[in-house]
């Protein structure tokens, strides 16, 4: 298993370095055989109103899919201990999930389509950063709705965009405000979505679909 350890603002020593593989590998010690790589980022917010501002971010790839914490405190030992502890809970998710598919028959109930929603943000101010800060790049295999949020669940996000294996665009799955998940999908000029022969597939229980304009 490859690990690799990356830091911001922050020197990473000896004694970093050794605390990182010995919680890392103790939180991913049951999962060896879908574990392939382990990616930590370790960083320090200079701005002194962050009280927590020791951060520590694990990204494990595990046999094509990607499973995300993050956590900070005062303490960078702290947040590591803080986020290998949610790697491990997040690891048993999915080796159950794992499990489940292997010995259920999974049934999708089709219910009627949606109607588009403007409002995306809800009572939220819209806020846009003043620079890009970082930029992240990820594999995007085809993928249904349902594996899209499974997905969502793995990564300790609020979103996650992935490449419909319907129609071969781009979505974004969601957490909405009030409960349950949205989809994103794109508009064409011709009001329609991406679906084949112009045809807009059913929702699931699980996603409630949204056509970005």
């Amino acid at each position: 298993m490859k690990l690799v350890i990356h830091g911001k603002n922050i020197e990473i020593t000896d004694a970093i370095r050794e605390y990182v593989h010995q919680k890392l590998e103790k939180a991913t010690s049951h999962y060896l055989n879908v574990t392939n790589e382990i990616d930590i980022h370790l960083s320090v917010a200079r701005n002194p109103r962050i009280e927590k501002n020791q951060i520590a971010e694990v990204t494990v790839y595990a046999n094509g899919t990607i499973i995300r914490a993050e956590e900070g405190s005062a303490s960078l030992y702290a947040s590591i201990d803080l986020v290998a502890n949610k790697i491990a809970r997040n690891l048993k998710k999915y080796k159950e999930k794992r499990l489940d598919k292997k010995t259920q028959t999974k049934t999708v109930e089709v219910v009627e389509q949606q109607p588009v929603t403007t409002d995306l943000i809800g009572d939220r101010s819209p806020e846009l950063p003043g620079e890009v800060v970082r930029t992240k790049y990820f594999a995007m295999p085809p993928m249904t709705i349902e594996e899209a949020l499974e997905q969502l669940q793995l990564v300790d996000h609020d979103f996650y965009m992935f490449c419909n294996a319907e129609t071969g665009e781009i979505n974004v799955i969601y957490e909405r405000n009030h409960g349950g998940y949205g989809v994103i999908q794109p508009r064409r000029n011709n009001g329609h979505t991406g679906h084949k022969n112009g045809k807009t597939a059913h929702s699931t229980p699980v996603a409630e679909k949204t056509q970005a304009k």
